[in-house]
């Protein structure tokens, strides 16, 4: 018997340069539009400009910019707020992932049926109420192309995921023009992002033929561009800028066909208690999560070396696979990502708490294809924190 395959995607997607030009195709003129932005994205001249040319396209634009890193589900219900009071037919998010998540969450919020809080635990009530598009400034997180959206519960000390078809954006548009200049840190973390994207979901339980598909380009994009890139964001190549941008959106649809497993699932509570910027904390987890999967997914990491370096073959499945999590080692380590959290103030006497909130978020380990005990995620966790002693 055949399986069956489901992937579901924006409308449009359009990448390259000059957008004003792309926004031709997608706003109109009696639109009242609304922008999410952060504060110090939104000064960025290259951004004002965006906003500048969003204004116009349409008839009345609000920007609002409110929205801090790893934003709560206060803040999240706050923009969709302004969203209503503006009577806005479309959001224009222009940003990280937390500017993406946190506007397609108002695209789904105009109504009085549901509040995001009622969504934390059913999000099959989400319904479209806005149209949304998606101007990504990291290439990284891949919020441009999932049907995901997270936010951080402050009483739970945990980062959650809802997930619903309706937070698909309706466009996306991958600018190269964005990136030049983004700090090295920041596309470091958000590379690395994509990177365990692209592995997790490759290896996931729920990994189908559309996601393999997005998942290894996305892989080989990374392997052969990340580096480069964050060695000099200004001075990079607009290919280099486009692999990586198109990388980071594979990488989302990678996620809307198959899921995430045990790295982001243990990474929740490092950035909701800890407010540990997401893509660092899914690089300290990505090697040490693999290599415990290993002898469960060797013949996908097999397939990994295969794609990225098919002038060389290499005959033995256990060598490929082993020069894949070698690969990525190199690069976490080349991009200049911490190798321990001691300067999040994470130490060993946190190893209980992280566990129990770890082993909650069972939407994803669900996906591991080796069972995770609360041992195994108690020894991941001892390996990526600072193991100081006098912290017990």
């Amino acid at each position: 018997m055949i399986s069956s395959s489901y992937l579901k995607l924006p409308r449009l997607v359009q990448a390259g340069g000059e957008t004003r030009k792309l926004l031709d195709n997608l706003l109109f003129p009696e639109e009242r539009v609304i922008i999410f932005s952060d504060a110090n994205v939104a000064a960025l001249p290259h951004v004002e400009k965006l906003i500048q040319d969003v204004r116009t396209h349409v008839s009345a634009v609000d920007v609002f910019t409110n929205i801090p890193p790893e934003p709560s589900v206060d803040d999240a219900q706050a923009a969709a707020e302004a969203c209503r009071e503006f009577h806005a037919v479309r959001v224009v998010a222009i940003g990280g992932g937390s500017v993406m998540d946190t506007a397609k969450l108002a695209g789904v919020l105009d109504t009085s049926d549901y509040t995001l809080k009622d969504l934390l635990d059913h999000p099959e009530k989400a319904r479209r109420t806005s149209a949304t598009l998606m101007i990504p400034t990291t290439a990284g997180t891949g919020a441009e192309a999932t049907p995901n959206a997270i936010v951080t519960v402050p009483e739970r000390e945990l980062k959650v995921g809802i997930v619903n078809d309706a937070l698909i954006a309706d466009a996306v548009i991958l600018d190269a023009d964005v990136l030049p200049g983004l700090p090295a840190p920041v596309a470091a973390a958000t590379g690395i992002d994509a990177l365990a994207h692209a592995v997790e979901c490759f290896t996931s339980k729920k990994a189908t033929p559309f996601s393999d598909m997005f998942a290894m380009e996305a892989f080989r994009l990374i392997e052969n561009q990340l580096e480069t890139f964050c060695r000099d964001t200004r001075g990079s190549s607009v290919q280099t800028r486009l692999d990586l941008l198109r990388a980071s959106f594979y990488a989302g649809v990678a996620i809307a066909a198959s899921g995430t497993t045990a790295v982001h699932a243990l990474s929740y509570p490092l950035g909701g208690k800890y407010h540990i910027p997401h893509g660092v904390a899914n690089a300290s987890l990505l090697l040490p999560v693999m290599n415990f999967n290993e002898s469960a997914c060797r013949d996908r990491l097999a397939l990994l070396y295969d794609r990225v370096r098919p002038g060389q073959p290499m005959s033995n499945v256990a060598d490929r696979s082993h020069w894949v999590l070698e690969r990525i080692s190199q690069i976490i380590h080349g991009v200049g990502i911490p190798a321990t959290l001691e300067r999040y103030g994470v130490s060993m006497r946190d190893l209980d708490t992280l566990t129990d909130a770890g082993m909650q978020v069972t939407r994803l380990l669900d996906n591991n294809l080796r069972p995770l005990t609360p041992d195994d995620a108690r020894a991941i966790y001892r390996q990526i924190l600072n193991g100081r002693e006098d912290a017990l």
